[in-house]
């Protein structure tokens, strides 16, 4: 039996692959997709428009399950962050650093710009670290999940703002910031029980100050962490 030469192959996989491109008219764009001439459908072929794809539907189930309008895609470059506001450079996850570390900090360098070490109780996890490295700086309402409830509409400087405002932010561990993601209250909650009535508080008070959208089931989670405080601390 004679197989067909090595290059027979390689024309057929070639084929194979950019079929779908020459199924209908037009060239792809510089993202890797085009507009079909005689449908004016979009079609994506390769990347970064089959990934933009779909993350684009997966915001748009996001907001179909949160019963929200679709508010287009996050990016995270237009929530300018960690910024010297001061110029004293110190940016803002030092300056946070510095204003909860329980003990005077250290810095990587004598320009005192990047802290090394402190000590920092972690509610999240009920956790104490020393080392600066080890933690993340969270916002208790995540830069991702604003945009989605409102925050699309603001412009750069309220978006900065929120981004930086440090009664927005914790620092926490690492693997806690990563496991919260950007989820809300209904979805996540810190592992440490103990510190769900003051998340609640502080979710429902960075919502208020932003006029932030809370949705129904975000109403409710929140409405079960307050319940977990003391009387005294109901208004």
């Amino acid at each position: 039996m004679h197989l067909p030469p090595l290059s027979l192959w390689l024309c057929i996989a070639l084929l194979s692959a950019t079929t779908p491109v020459q199924a209908h008219p037009g060239g792809l764009d510089q993202q890797g997709g085009h507009t079909d001439r005689r449908t004016g459908d979009y079609h994506c072929h390769r990347e970064p428009c089959l990934t933009l794809h779909r993350q684009q539907q997966q915001a748009e189930q996001d907001a179909a399950d949160a019963q929200r309008a679709f508010s287009g895609l996050y990016d995270r470059d237009r929530w300018p962050h960690w910024i010297d506001e001061d110029q004293d450079c110190q940016d803002t996850r030092a300056e946070v650093l510095i204003a909860t570390s329980q003990i005077a900090v250290t810095f990587t360098g004598p320009d005192h710009c990047t802290v090394a070490s402190g000590r920092w109780y972690d509610p999240y996890t009920n956790q104490t670290f020393t080392r600066a490295g080890d933690l993340d700086m969270d916002h208790f309402v995540p830069l991702r999940h604003a945009h989605g409830h409102g925050g699309d509409q603001w412009d750069e400087p309220l978006r900065r703002q929120f981004a930086n405002d440090a009664d927005n932010l914790i620092p926490v561990s690492a693997s806690a910031n990563r496991s919260k993601g950007a989820r809300s209250p209904d979805q996540w909650l810190p592992d440490n029980r103990r510190y769900w009535c003051e998340y609640g508080q502080q979710w429902e008070r960075i919502k208020q100050r932003y006029q932030l959208m809370v949705t129904l089931q975000e109403a409710d989670a929140l409405k079960q962490l307050l319940g977990h405080c003391p009387l005294a601390a109901h208004p």
